[in-house]
């Protein structure tokens, strides 16, 4: 096994206490911000910020599909970290001050990929997905945010 990790960067518009408090309201803004292959997202517990227990369906592809349900935590100021609690998947959603005004986003997603043929092609292909997720999740917040 292998591990896989994708990250994806982003200034935003909007100031770092603002954005990390749309990225926490997991009963809110995050429920709208998911793209398509994200599907039956909910809120366990909570919605707001640390102790916030969120549940979703992640479609890889047509036929691989992730069941996820995630822990957030906060393990340090500006830090949200999603840990799926069936499997190794992380994602750390990251906000720091920028000139202006701004914020720098960072979406950090790591997992232990599969051995062998179908390892290969996960860690050729699923960091593709996962950046579109990332990627659009921050299309999102970026609207929001204007």
């Amino acid at each position: 096994m292998a591990r896989i990790s994708v990250e994806v960067e982003r200034t935003v518009g909007g100031a770092p206490e603002r954005v990390l408090g749309l990225l926490a309201d997991y009963a809110g803004t995050r429920a709208q911000l998911w793209p398509e292959m994200i599907t039956d997202y909910r809120v366990v517990e909570g919605g707001e910020g640390a102790g916030t227990r969120i549940a979703y369906r992640l479609h890889a592809t047509k036929k691989r599909i992730r069941e996820v349900e995630a822990l957030v935590s906060a393990p340090s100021a500006g830090v949200l970290l999603e840990a799926d609690q069936r499997s190794s998947l992380r994602t750390q959603w990251s906000v720091r001050a920028a000139g202006a005004g701004g914020s720098t986003v960072t979406a950090l997603t790591t997992w232990d990929g599969g051995g062998g043929v179908g390892g290969f092609f996960e860690k050729t292909f699923a960091p593709i997905g996962i950046r579109k997720l990332s990627n659009a999740v921050l299309d999102g917040l970026e609207a929001r945010l204007r």
